[in-house]
């Protein structure tokens, strides 16, 4: 079951994103961290935000929740593990629950590490993965409030899911990641000609994600981590860089 993506870049770095489902006219936005360039791009396509669905507490993923629920009246879904620290939340969820948009089931994953709560939404019917902070294109989430082992399970898990799922994350963080992952994996083919495509289309001033699992297999090296002390080594290695 398709559903439509719209991505809403803001303040420096961030993507919001908007998830429409036409049959129903539900649209959810995926860590919105302001309201107004939210509010308007929806306008724009002719949708009502019903939904807000926030993958942890950090202020850029949250901080347009009141303002979007005033205006629309939408419900507000996170993670029932930092509710103290979003007070908007109305439906609190965390590992096993699942959320829906129109008839589209999203099951959430509990993904901690980058915070201690974070949750993930993955959508096996229509191949779409909502990952906040914790998987980036070529990179991963610093551990601020978690481990390498968490994050370790974390890569592993969503390693295994189907090739062709759209990873949407919430940071344009690709090219810094790219220019690391060369210097971690020099003699990955793959990821030497993914970071040439994507030094060229920043130098566009083109959106490079979403990405796909099976692109992240192939060049992330976190995700190709071989266990949790490899993985703290890359972890190091990236926030030293």
């Amino acid at each position: 079951m398709p559903i439509i993506v719209a991505r809403v870049p803001v303040l420096s770095d961030n993507y919001v994103w908007l998830a429409h489902d036409d049959a129903s006219k539900e649209t959810a936005a995926i860590d919105p961290a302001v309201s107004d360039p939210v509010l308007a791009a929806a306008a724009e396509r002719g949708w009502t935000i019903t939904q807000i669905w926030n993958t942890h507490w950090h202020p850029d993923h949250t901080g347009g929740n009141a303002a979007i629920k005033s205006a629309t009246q939408c419900t507000i879904v996170g993670p029932a593990a930092e509710a103290e620290r979003i007070p908007t939340l109305d439906r609190l969820v965390d590992e096993g629950d699942r959320v829906q948009l129109g008839s589209i089931n999203f099951d959430v994953y509990a993904v901690p590490a980058h915070t201690a709560g974070h949750i993930a939404y993955y959508s096996l019917d229509s191949a779409t993965l909502f990952i906040g902070d914790t998987l980036f294109a070529m990179g991963c989430g610093r551990l601020f409030e978690g481990t390498a082992d968490q994050m370790f399970r974390n890569m592993q898990r969503l390693s295994q899911l189907p090739p062709f799922t759209n990873v949407y994350c919430a940071h344009e963080y690709t090219l810094s990641n790219a220019r690391w992952a060369v210097t971690a994996e020099p003699g990955n083919e793959a990821l030497l000609d993914r970071f040439a495509r994507v030094s060229a289309m920043r130098d566009h001033g083109e959106p490079t994600v979403p990405t796909t699992i099976a692109d992240e297999l192939a060049t992330n090296p976190f995700l190709r981590a071989r266990d949790a002390k490899h993985l703290a080594e890359l972890r190091a290695s990236k926030d030293a860089f």
